[in-house]
């Protein structure tokens, strides 16, 4: 999904985040989303920065969504082959939409190359599916949801294809710890990937568009921590005013570290 085919430097620093220069033009309430795209933007290696349109198409189109697609509730991720995408069906804990990267179109069509429907099962009492996250780690397809109370502890979902079902605790650790982010984050903009070496957690700063903060898995500890083997600070710039900040989207496919917002 990029326009070219540089890896980044053997830093492998990462970033994330949007940029607009105005303070009005922050966070846009929820229920007035309606995505008809993306906004894209990339890594620039060397440097602390996520960059609009950098080795990036700068706007993917969305096709074939539901009429109950819950745009406020998205996650996305890179398998290896495919560039996939997640929405939460409207009013639905357990109902997830799924959509794939076009290569031909060039653009993320549901259903495309995907099972267009997936199922969460077991979910925990106290798990949130106010927003989601998710990644591919080489093996396993991986959704995380926070806890009601404590959106530092993380719930932990792993793919069964047997069942072709997202289940709480398969193959995976079923509760993580997120340590050390900085008081004034924004728990409700969160995103997670996994970059082929580290799994990465990613949180905006409260009343900011530009500025958020990354963690880093520590598996001595199996807990996700703020600086771990991490630029600590990350920021976005020069993301267009019609990105819908309230809902940032990560991934890492094998070369570039990938930020997007739905357009509104």
């Amino acid at each position: 999904m990029t326009t070219k085919n540089r890896r980044p430097s053997a830093s492998r620093r990462l970033a994330f985040l949007p940029i607009v220069a105005a303070a009005a033009l922050l966070i846009v309430p929820a229920g007035l989303l309606r995505a008809e795209g993306l906004n894209q933007g990339a890594f620039v290696s060397g440097s602390e920065t996520y960059q609009f349109g950098h080795h990036s198409i700068p706007n993917i189109p969305i096709t074939g969504a539901p009429a109950d697609t819950d745009w406020n509730r998205s996650a996305a991720l890179h398998d290896g082959s495919d560039y996939r995408l997640y929405f939460f069906r409207s009013g639905s804990r357990h109902e997830i939409y799924q959509f794939a990267f076009n290569r031909r179109t060039e653009c993320y069509e549901f259903g495309y190359n995907s099972i267009p429907v997936l199922r969460l099962r077991s979910i925990p009492s106290n798990a949130s599916t106010q927003s989601f996250a998710m990644l591919h780690d080489g093996s396993t397809y991986r959704l995380y949801l926070q806890d009601a109370s404590d959106c530092s502890l993380l719930y932990q979902f792993g793919f069964n294809r047997s069942s072709e079902t997202y289940d709480y605790g398969y193959d995976s650790i079923p509760q993580l710890r997120v340590a050390g982010i900085p008081r004034d984050a924004d728990w409700s903009r969160w995103m997670m990937l996994h970059d082929g070496n580290d799994y990465r957690f990613y949180v905006f700063r409260a009343n900011s568009i530009t500025e958020f903060y990354q963690a880093g898995y520590d598996p001595r500890r199996e807990i996700y921590e703020w600086g771990h083997n991490s630029i600590p600070v990350m920021e976005a710039k020069h993301f267009p005013a019609n990105s819908q900040f309230a809902v940032p989207i990560m991934l890492h496919d094998g070369i570039d570290y990938r930020l997007y917002f739905p357009t509104r």
